[in-house]
């Protein structure tokens, strides 16, 4: 990319890139700062500042004076080199999406390998998330059960993340329902199939810490159910903010009691 002088960012996007790679709690050091700004052979013009304003002061005055973006994709794609995160593959997948929701509005991606390739420039903020890595693509890195996907696909692939985890829950029950041939809802369906004569189990239900264990998983059900259960089914959904990060975790909740559905035994 040297040979060509590459697009400029709106300080709107430059502030964001700045953002994403000094954040205070997973971005780089400040030593990491001073290293990269060298190898990358962008001048260090605002040392003493905080890191995110750091960057965006050393980014913005290089191209204030080269008018193009060359060494600013060059800092980055040595600040994402997928060699720093071979222990950590999940953080590389979030940050290179955040960075390529940024990127999309001058027309480029950083993919897998960590090389650039140019894509057609993002014009709104909407084009710029569907171009990056949405909700399902982050549950996918996370390996979460397939069955979240048959029962919420549409919702997950719209980023509506309060009725991803409403659907995906109702969907966790149906399947308790299917297995159980137990036709009931709510906590009336939990405790008939997961009593202490239960129709289904999750292990030997033998010992005392198997039959805790069968407890416990029968009250996180019980949990998941009063989050969203409406007191009649004709009554609209009830709805709230749910934020990404509480959708990823709620939802890797419900993945994993599928998981144990997955080796459940009937009984009776």
């Amino acid at each position: 990319m040297a040979n060509v002088k590459r697009r400029c960012f709106t300080q709107a996007t430059l502030e964001g890139i700045a953002k994403i790679l000094g954040d205070t709690s997973n971005g780089l050091t400040g030593s990491e700062i001073q290293y990269l700004l060298q190898q990358s052979q962008i001048d260090d013009v605002d040392s003493q500042n905080t890191k995110w304003k750091r960057l965006y002061s050393a980014f913005a005055n290089y191209q204030n004076t080269h008018q193009c973006s060359n060494k600013i994709l060059y800092f980055i794609q040595l600040a994402l080199s997928p060699a720093k995160f071979v222990n950590n593959e999940y953080e590389f997948t979030e940050k290179r999406n955040a960075i390529n929701q940024q990127l999309a509005f001058i027309g480029y991606q950083l993919n897998e390998t960590g090389k650039f390739s140019e894509i057609i420039q993002a014009k709104t903020i909407s084009e710029a998330q569907q171009k990056a890595e949405n909700l399902k693509t982050k549950l996918e890195n996370r390996n979460a059960h397939l069955a979240l996907f048959k029962y919420c696909k549409a919702e997950l692939l719209t980023n509506n993340y309060f009725h991803a985890v409403f659907e995906a829950n109702k969907g966790l029950f149906d399947r308790i329902r299917d297995l159980s041939l137990y036709n009931e809802d709510g906590n009336k369906l939990i405790e008939y199939v997961f009593s202490n004569t239960p129709i289904l189990i999750i292990n030997n239900f033998q010992s005392k810490s198997e039959i805790d264990e069968h407890k416990g998983f029968c009250n996180l059900l019980k949990g998941l159910c009063g989050m969203f259960r409406n007191p009649e089914a004709h009554e609209p959904k009830i709805s709230w903010n749910i934020t990404e990060q509480d959708a990823l975790e709620i939802l890797a909740m419900i993945s994993y009691c599928h998981r144990r559905l997955d080796n459940a035994q009937k009984i009776r």
